[in-house]
């Protein structure tokens, strides 16, 4: 299946063969679409964690009243930077503008990047389900357009999509446990050692 996993720290496609196996397709060039959330909401004067924020605010407003830019840096890679800084001028330049059109076309703009990927994707590779997750997973419109897409969706419940220790647990059981003392030598990263 393919998966799309959008977060604060990390979007990306990949192709999963097995729990254990998968293939990157695309990924974060720069902001990760958690990331844009939280700073656009921060931008429009909202609150932490941005996404939710974000989404309250947006079922407000008029998604088609600004038109933000859909960067496409590759192929199935995803960039959100020019968007906060598209949505920055707009604030600047139209400081008297409605929160709620902003919230909803910044929204949209996300949303339609991580769709048209996931679609491109999806035709590219001949895989014929999605699942997505991550924080951004929980969001109501990207839900309801992953789920217009012509294959079958796993979407996880809203209630583990922000729920990062449900999400290791839940990988952790495809992996072979070590028995005692020998999980103890474990180190842990937040990210891969780089290889020299």
């Amino acid at each position: 299946y393919l998966c799309l996993v959008a977060s604060g720290g990390h979007t990306f496609l990949a192709r999963v063969d097995d729990p254990a196996e998968y293939e990157v397709l695309g990924q974060t060039l720069d902001d990760a679409a958690g990331e844009a959330f939280d700073k656009g909401a921060r931008l429009l004067g909202l609150g932490y964690p941005g996404g939710p924020e974000v989404d309250r605010l947006a079922k407000e407003g008029d998604p088609e009243a600004f038109d933000f830019p859909r960067s496409a840096p590759g192929e199935l890679d995803f960039s959100f930077s020019g968007l906060k800084t598209s949505l920055l001028y707009t604030l600047r330049d139209r400081p008297e503008a409605d929160r709620a059109d902003l919230a909803a076309s910044y929204q949209r703009a996300i949303v339609e990047a991580l769709v048209a990927r996931t679609k491109k994707a999806l035709r590219q590779t001949g895989l014929e389900r999605l699942a997505i997750g991550g924080g951004v997973a929980a969001n109501s419109e990207l839900r309801r357009a992953v789920a217009e897409l012509d294959v079958p969706v796993w979407v996880p419940p809203m209630e583990l999509c922000t729920d990062n220790a449900a999400m290791i647990a839940g990988a952790a059981r495809f992996t072979t446990p070590l028995p005692y003392p020998d999980y103890l030598s474990l180190d842990a990263a937040a990210r891969p050692a780089l290889s020299s």
